[in-house]
């Protein structure tokens, strides 16, 4: 492969401002975004990509998930592209770069190509996926998923929102339906720039993360029914208090969590309690236990612990208990040829690095099933995202693109 000079630099300012530009579309309520999957305001925001994108000589493919790609050409018609690719969509308190830098950036490196007049054997794609978060449409990475048969198109197109409103028809509402097969392209490589959305980069006080596996997660939604009855004259006795069964659960799912320290973690994030009043006792409660770990055996070991643990704690209490698993996947490996372009290029520019362990999916994850795949993390503030006080500086943005550039160079081949 060959290898751009350490000198070959992206422009900074330029990335930084972009970022900035697109957060104006969708802005939340206290400095980040809300530009939630196919909303008007995600719609908006893909118009401008679009425009970039095409300013910078690119054309645009658009499939039937709405996924988007925008190539550059390369010399050799035959060669597969190189992708780089992550989302636009946000969190409905988001932040301004979980996502967002990852596609920028990719639009970066074919600006800085560019202005540098390189040419590539390979073509690069530079990607928007829908819905990665799987906020309003659950699961997350919903098309990438779709994209690598993990799901089947009709499904994903049948998922409703909170209103009623489904996936499909929400995407054909907003003009980003296009009509290639989903999953039909061919890949020669994809990278993913992200940040970190956890603390260790910052606290090693590292430019970037090589990341070398993503954790694998599982959701089992648990319903757990007693009785809801009068807080005040219900004598202890006589309680079936889904509620306090939860607690009991919740803790038991800590325990397992640093059974297996130091990378597993676990944890319950969606509860509902009913009836949800200050003067009845919880007759049911609906939460999701989020398990993860980048071993496989361990996040099995975890569910299978789960599971007796808290049918016992349930029957001992008196209380109904269902289980789900509502979603998942198994941990990843990622390509040791691409993640081997990623920290060469991360010691060729003199950045700090580490290895790392992804603790969020993201859509790398799903394409790592079809193509060589590795992602590139760059520090955040105190590791805080899915908030909109979540932030980076412009220069640990500069490194993850200018390691971005060369590893992503370096594996489409510059012609001489």
């Amino acid at each position: 492969m060959s290898a751009a000079g350490e000198n070959l630099r992206i422009n900074g300012d330029r990335l930084w401002d972009s970022i900035h530009e697109l957060a104006e579309i969708g802005p939340g309520i206290a400095g980040g975004n809300n530009r939630q999957t196919l909303t008007d305001e995600d719609s908006e925001g893909r118009h401008l990509f679009k425009k970039w994108c095409e300013a910078a000589g690119m054309t645009m493919g658009l499939d039937q998930m709405g996924n988007m790609f925008m190539q550059r050409e390369g010399s050799d018609p035959d060669a597969s592209p190189v992708y780089i690719g992550s989302h636009l969509d946000t969190q409905p308190t988001g932040g301004r770069y979980d996502g967002i830098l990852g596609v920028l950036a990719g639009l970066e490196v074919v600006r800085t190509l560019n202005d540098l007049d390189i040419k590539t054997k390979h073509p690069i794609v530079v990607t928007n996926w829908t819905n990665e978060e799987g906020t309003r449409y659950a699961p997350a990475m919903l098309s990438s998923g779709v994209f690598a048969k993990m799901h089947t198109q009709e499904w994903a197109y049948d998922i409703e929102d909170a209103e009623g409103k489904k996936f499909g028809d929400e995407l054909k509402r907003i003009g980003w339906r296009g009509e290639e097969e989903v999953g039909a392209r061919k890949m020669h490589a994809m990278f993913e720039l992200h940040i970190e959305q956890g603390p260790i980069l910052e606290a090693e006080n590292k430019d970037i993360g090589v990341v070398t596996h993503g954790q694998g997660l599982s959701w089992t939604q648990l319903t757990i029914t007693g009785k809801d009855s009068h807080t005040g004259s219900t004598p202890m006795p006589m309680r079936k208090n889904a509620g306090l069964g939860m607690a009991r659960i919740l803790e038991l799912v800590d325990e397992i969590a640093w059974s297996h320290k130091p990378n597993a973690v676990g944890a319950a994030g969606h509860i509902d309690v009913y009836p949800n009043s200050r003067n009845v006792i919880p007759g049911k409660v609906v939460f999701t236990v989020d398990l993860r770990s980048p071993t496989l055996a361990t996040i099995e070991d975890m569910e299978a612990r789960l599971a007796v643990g808290a049918k016992k704690i349930c029957d001992d209490m008196g209380l109904g208990l269902e289980m789900e698993k509502v979603g998942g996947f198994d941990p990843v490996t990622f390509d040791e040829g691409c993640v081997s372009a990623v920290r060469n290029a991360a010691e060729r520019l003199g950045y700090s690095h580490m290895n790392i362990i992804s603790g969020a999916g993201h859509d790398a994850c799903w394409i790592n099933r079809l193509a060589p795949t590795a992602m590139i993390m760059c520090p955040c503030v105190d590791g805080l995202s899915h908030n909109e006080a979540e932030d980076i500086s412009k220069e640990w943005s500069t490194a993850g693109a200018d390691v971005l550039f060369h590893a992503v160079v370096e594996t489409a081949q510059i012609i001489k």
